[in-house]
């Protein structure tokens, strides 16, 4: 089971090379956006709160994503502007949040560079969605979505283009695409720094 201080110490590791990582190879203008990944402490473990989108949605309908969105000229900053959204679409308060680090960017097929922030959040937490825009608030397990073995590699073709993201599947719930490319980067660096820490004290 991985605690908080091993997710802590992982996300101030020096960061491996990943899939989906941020890259030189970018050249093309991106907007930035930023999220929270918010996990909540239960009585079997840590879980990821996740939110469904809402079907009528212009962009990304009825996709899982983290609480988050575009960075806005008055967010003083990423971490300001995923609070911000947060609050927004589920009504988590950033006094309710403990920002354990981040990520490095993500870059997304849809032309955003998103930062991801990792947060344990208040356990007495109760979400309240977005009316018209969050369809539901859900939790999974945090020790299944960082199992590799749970992590399946698709590849479709979309537009005359082969397109690879990973997918999660967690009874009804697909996670695919950036929020699982997101996980996946999280389960590398938590699986980075245990190998290294191994290494060190061995």
């Amino acid at each position: 089971m991985i605690s908080e201080t091993e997710i802590f110490r992982a996300l101030q590791s020096v960061n491996p090379d990943r899939d989906g990582a941020l890259t030189d190879r970018m050249k093309t203008p991106r907007r930035r956006a930023a999220v929270l990944c918010p996990l909540i402490r239960r009585e079997g473990g840590l879980n990821v709160m996740l939110t469904l989108r809402s079907a009528h949605l212009k962009v990304h309908a009825g996709q899982i994503s983290f609480p988050g969105g575009k960075i806005d000229p008055q967010d003083t900053s990423p971490l300001a502007a995923a609070l911000r959204e947060a609050e927004e679409e589920i009504g988590l308060s950033s006094d309710r949040v403990d920002i354990l680090g981040a990520l490095d960017p993500y870059d997304t097929s849809t032309g955003f560079v998103v930062t991801p922030f990792i947060g344990m959040i208040d356990a007495g937490f109760t979400p309240v969605p977005s009316e018209g825009e969050v369809a539901e608030v859900f939790e999974v397990p945090f020790d299944f979505l960082m199992n590799p073995d749970n992590h399946e590699r698709i590849e479709r073709m979309h537009q005359g283009r082969k397109r690879r993201y990973y997918q999660m599947t967690y009874g009804p719930y697909r996670i695919w695409g950036a929020t699982a490319g997101m996980l996946r980067n999280l389960s590398d660096r938590l699986r980075f720094f245990d190998e290294n820490d191994v290494r060190a004290t061995g």
